[in-house]
């Protein structure tokens, strides 16, 4: 869950990565009675994240300098587009821009490759979710970046649902349809009413046993197309259907027509690249 504790840590773990000892050439080269105006612009299109990270590390360089005009989470935004205006003391503006660039252009990144996919599964039932495949330490904020293009998240953490793949079946023993049906019932009868079971399986073979269970979702391996179109008819809305493996701009819009209820990407997470953004200054030093 994203917390001002979360975006306070995480800035602060930055700007001590990107200047441990301080920023040597802002504090020799800039009077510290100088002042700067500068403008976080857009070099391409795209849909912006990551503003209350923006805002803390100014805030932490120093809380003397004024983030205004700054565009929500979610805004889309074009080339030449300016993204927020900061002014006041230069040396922590110096100080603090590659880590405020570092972060949004991330988040932004994210964001985009998000509202694409979202856009092309539009007039589907098929919404668009992450995974788990983060950076490590910053996936409260990655994911935060695939809700503001669109997205919705998959389970946080191994804390939040149980999800059972084919090597928890194998050491459960479930290994035909009857033991596989077996053994997740057992399981549904020890987990608390609120918490999600989802199953995943590979062949379409395995669907029926699985479905049977009482299980509140199945996701639906690296399905060839009619394999997948085939499970949901199996299915039949006894759980929610997810499609996950190998999917891409490419084939998100044939995966959503076969009826699936999500489409789990990783690629959102590790695939985006970062945007193109840049602190250009206004009117140098006051």
């Amino acid at each position: 869950m994203l917390t001002t504790r979360s975006v306070e840590d995480a800035v602060r773990a930055a700007l001590a990565e990107d200047a441990p000892w301080g920023d040597v050439t802002a504090e020799l080269a800039i009077p510290a009675e100088a002042n700067l105006a500068a403008r976080l612009v857009a070099r391409e299109r795209g849909v912006f994240a990551g503003g209350m990270l923006v805002r803390e590390a100014f805030r932490q360089a120093d809380p003397r300098i004024a983030v205004n005009a700054l565009v929500d989470d979610g805004a889309r935004f074009d080339s030449g587009d300016v993204l927020a205006e900061i002014s006041g003391p230069a040396r922590g503006i110096l100080t603090a821009e590659r880590v405020a660039l570092n972060f949004s252009q991330r988040l932004s990144g994210i964001a985009t490759l998000t509202d694409r996919f979202v856009s092309s599964v539009a007039g589907s039932r098929a919404r668009i979710a992450d995974t788990r495949k983060t950076t490590p330490g910053l996936r409260v904020f990655e994911k935060h970046a695939v809700r503001a293009g669109g997205g919705m998240n998959h389970r946080f953490s191994l804390s939040d649902a149980v999800m059972v793949k084919d090597n928890h079946l194998a050491a459960l023993g479930a290994n035909d349809d009857a033991t596989t049906t077996a053994a997740l019932h057992a399981l549904r009868d020890r987990v608390g009413h609120t918490t999600a079971i989802i199953v995943e399986v590979d062949r379409l073979d395995q669907v029926e046993a699985v479905a049977k269970a009482n299980v509140t979702g199945i996701l639906l391996d690296n399905f060839e197309l009619a394999d997948l179109k085939a499970a949901v008819g199996v299915v039949g809305g006894r759980a929610v259907c997810e499609a996950s493996g190998g999917i891409d701009l490419a084939t998100v819009r044939d995966i959503a027509a076969t009826g699936v209820d999500v489409i789990s990407v990783g690629q959102l997470t590790h695939g985006a690249r970062a945007l193109d953004l840049g602190l250009d200054a206004v009117d140098g030093h006051g």
